[in-house]
């Protein structure tokens, strides 16, 4: 139970160190403040892979739920990368790292798939 506070903090911090590096409503100015905050969302983040890294498997319906689990996130990414590049698109401006993370996802989760059935 403590691993599950533990990550649901850090999950927490990562989502509300990501909003405020949006800069809503534009209640900063980028300065100094910007890089501790990119700082943070990367030691948070490399927590956060950590929990994920260090997950087990206690029976099949645990192994299901994550693959469920890693199914959804990968589904959600992408559609909203997709998204965002029809958004661009339309406004004649795509960014090249939306497709290049897209390009990413979709390379490492058939590459997994391939490793996986060869070597499990």
């Amino acid at each position: 139970m403590k691993n599950n506070i533990i990550e649901t903090v850090v999950t927490i911090a990562l989502v509300a160190i990501a909003v405020l590096l949006l800069n809503p409503y534009n209640f900063y100015m980028p300065n100094m403040m910007v890089l501790w905050m990119l700082a943070a969302a990367l030691v948070l983040f490399g927590i956060f892979a950590s929990f994920i890294l260090r997950e087990e498997m206690f029976d099949e319906r645990d192994d299901a739920h994550r693959t469920l689990a890693g199914r959804n996130a990968f589904i959600a990414g992408s559609a909203t990368l997709i998204l965002a590049i029809m958004i661009q698109g339309y406004h004649e401006s795509v960014d090249a790292w939306l497709v290049v993370t897209l390009i990413v996802m979709i390379v490492a989760k058939i590459a997994t798939r391939v490793w996986s059935d060869r070597n499990l």
